[in-house]
């Protein structure tokens, strides 16, 4: 870049590239495991029945793509003003955050269902996932109020960015890793109680998913507060929509494979294990 430009702009107009870069990485990615799974999709979505499950699904599978066609736009469209960025992001946190809320359902479900449909456990957890919610929109949409967006000043750089104030984006991923941390100790806390007694293949199959996806979850969520403390600029942000896109990927896929594992198993190998709140095997929605 011209050394005429200070290094204020050179830096900003370096983490917007950035930026670009890995956002534009995600989509690729995103599509790509959408062709590689569209095949088992296609099955599930045929022949499912239809109920809150698979309503959930779709709105999991198909947000981010309204997430990165909005995204890119604002990353790719130059000559944008500080208002606009402003408004084009508030769509993408909209987005974001109803992509995250879908993806936290299928396993605060899942939960549930581990603990043979306890109520106390669902009202904790509900509780809880509410509380993260308001947390979250609070935090976000208070921080983008009050937080100017910027463009580079480097011709040919497009997008934006939040000059100051962006760095309370990182309460919404503290709130989610703490939502992580109960959901995980609640799995965990199941697992040690009925390893002996529960030889379900499916339950196991619960377990693994349940256990993976928030750890998974733990690890960005840590992740996106050190990005959002200790970078300036679009770096900031660089990993905070790529956590969401891995946890609509997981949710879904998990949700396709345990479909299809209970749709291929012999009926006559009923488990014993109740997932009438999942709604997903075939002889459940046949009961």
């Amino acid at each position: 870049m011209d050394s005429k430009y200070p290094s204020d702009a050179v830096a900003a107009a370096r983490s917007l590239q950035v930026f670009t870069f890995i956002y534009t990485s995600m989509a690729t990615f995103w599509i790509y495991d959408y062709t590689c799974s569209i095949r088992e999709e296609g099955t599930f979505l045929l022949y499912s029945r239809w109920n809150r499950v698979k309503f959930l699904y779709i709105v999991t599978r198909y947000m981010p793509f309204l997430l990165f066609a909005v995204h890119l736009y604002m990353n790719f469209v130059p000559d944008e003003t500080s208002n606009k960025c402003q408004f084009v992001n508030n769509i993408c946190s909209t987005f974001s955050l109803i992509s995250i809320v879908c993806s936290e359902c299928f396993f605060i479900l899942r939960t549930y269902a581990l603990w043979d449909n306890n109520k106390v456990v669902l009202a904790a957890m509900l509780s809880t996932f509410a509380a993260v919610i308001v947390g979250s929109i609070a935090a976000l949409f208070s921080a983008t109020a009050t937080a100017p967006f910027e463009t580079s000043s480097i011709t040919g750089i497009t997008g934006c960015y939040q000059s100051s104030g962006s760095v309370r984006l990182f309460v919404p991923f503290l709130l989610l890793f703490g939502l992580e941390l109960m959901l995980i100790s609640l799995t965990l806390t199941c697992a040690i109680r009925n390893w002996r007694t529960t030889d379900s293949r499916l339950y196991v199959v619960i377990l693994k998913h349940n256990v993976f996806y928030y750890i998974c979850g733990l690890f960005f969520s840590i992740i996106n507060v050190l990005t959002s403390l200790l970078f300036d600029y679009a770096y900031s942000g660089m990993f905070q929509d790529f956590q969401f896109i891995i946890h609509a990927i997981l949710a879904t896929r998990m949700h396709l494979h345990l479909w299809h594992a209970d749709r291929d198993r012999d009926r006559d190998t009923f488990d014993s294990i109740p997932l009438s709140q999942l709604a997903a095997a075939p002889h459940i929605e046949s009961a």
